[in-house]
C-alpha cells in the first residue's frame, strides 16, 4: 500500500519527542501537516484549526490527535465525520462514553480508530502477560512515582478538570495492568487534591483481583531523583514477577529476562498502520476505566498547594 498520509493535531513536548521522529523513520506513513495555534514544525505545512486544515484541500488519510485530552473528542468527532482514520494519544478521551461515542462513530463510517497506549509496548509487557497466563495470583503491587516538574513544565492543562493530574502517568501502569492481570475492580481510593489544583497529584488505591487477592497502587508526582515504575505480581504458583522501568526490564523469580530494545512510539505507528489498512478498531477503554472508577469511590483529601515556577 502507499504510505499514510498523516496529519498531527496538536504539537507538545510528547510530539517532537516522540511522535514526528517514529513517523519519519517509518516507511509506511509521510508527514502531510500539522494543526496547532500557536506551535510550528519545520519544513512541515502548519494550520491554526482543522477547518483551515480541510479548506486548505490539503489530502491526507489519518490523524494523530495528541492535545490535551479535555478537547480530544470534538477534534477526533470532526476527523472521523470528514472520513479520517484517527489516532488517539493516551488517555484517548477525557471521559469513557466520549471513547465510546468516538468508536461507533469510526465503525458506522467504516473507518479505523486506535486508542493508543504506549507503555503497553515496552518490550517486557508481552512476555509478562504470557508468563502469567493461567497463574494462580497472590499479590499485586503497583508503585508509580515521577516528577510532574521534569515531564510536565508549566503545562496547566494536567491540574484542571479532565486533566487527570497524577492519573497522566498512573493510567500508563493501568493500561500495562490490564493487558497483563485477570479482571481486578476498585476497592477504596485516596485522592490528594492540592488546594490550588482541580486534579490530583497523588492517589493510593486498593483494588480486588478477580478470583481474590490483594492488589494496590500507589501513583505520586512528588517524586525527584530517580523515577519509579514498577509492578510486582505474586503467583502462588510460579514465584514473583516484576517489570521496571516502564516495562522495559522483566525479572522472574530474581532473574533479568532479555526482552530486546524499547521502542514504544515506534510499535505504536506500526500498529496503528496495521489496525488502519486491517480497517479495524482498536479502542481498549479499560484503562481509562480505571481511573474513572478511581474517582467515582476515592476520597477527596486536600494537601498543600502546588507550585510549579514554569507555571
Amino acid at each position: 500500500m502507499s504510505p499514510i498520509r498523516l496529519v498531527i493535531v496538536g504539537i507538545g513536548k510528547i510530539v517532537r519527542d516522540q511522535h514526528i521522529p517514529n513517523i519519519e523513520k517509518n516507511p509506511r506513513f509521510v508527514l502531510a501537516g500539522g494543526v496547532s495555534p500557536h506551535s510550528i514544525l519545520e519544513d512541515t505545512p502548519m494550520f491554526k484549526d482543522l477547518d483551515a486544515l480541510f479548506a486548505s484541500g490539503t489530502e491526507f488519510d489519518a490523524a494523530a490527535v495528541c492535545t490535551p485530552p479535555q478537547v480530544r473528542h470534538g477534534l477526533a468527532r470532526q476527523l472521523l465525520l470528514a472520513g479520517k482514520h484517527v489516532f488517539l494519544e493516551k488517555p484517548p478521551g477525557a471521559t469513557v462514553s466520549e471513547v465510546e461515542d468516538l468508536a461507533q462513530t469510526a465503525k458506522d463510517k467504516g473507518l479505523s480508530l486506535f486508542a493508543s497506549w504506549h507503555s503497553r509496548q515496552a518490550p517486557g509487557v508481552e512476555p509478562a502477560a504470557e508468563w502469567l497466563k493461567g497463574r494462580k495470583l497472590k499479590e499485586v503491587e503497583i508503585v508509580w512515582r515521577e516528577d510532574v516538574r521534569h515531564w510536565h513544565p508549566g503545562q496547566e492543562w494536567v491540574w484542571k478538570a479532565g486533566g487527570l493530574g497524577v492519573f497522566d502517568p498512573g493510567i500508563n501502569a493501568l493500561s500495562i495492568a490490564t493487558r497483563i492481570l485477570p479482571p481486578f475492580f476498585v476497592r477504596k481510593a485516596d485522592l490528594e487534591f492540592p488546594s490550588n489544583c482541580e486534579a490530583p497529584i497523588a492517589a493510593r488505591i486498593d483494588y480486588e483481583l478477580d478470583g481474590g487477592g490483594p492488589m494496590s497502587s500507589d501513583f505520586d508526582w512528588r517524586q525527584t531523583g530517580p523515577q519509579t515504575w514498577d509492578i510486582r505480581v505474586d503467583t502462588q504458583d510460579g514465584g514473583a514477577l516484576r517489570l521496571s522501568k516502564g516495562g522495559t526490564e522483566l525479572t522472574i523469580d530474581g532473574h533479568a529476562v532479555d526482552v530486546g530494545p524499547e521502542r514504544e512510539y515506534g510499535a505504536l505507528y506500526d500498529r496503528f498502520a496495521d489496525v488502519v489498512e486491517a480497517g479495524e478498531l482498536d479502542a481498549d477503554v479499560r484503562p481509562l476505566q480505571q481511573v474513572a472508577d478511581a474517582f467515582l469511590l476515592g476520597r477527596r483529601i486536600e494537601t498543600e498547594a502546588f507550585y510549579d515556577p514554569a507555571r
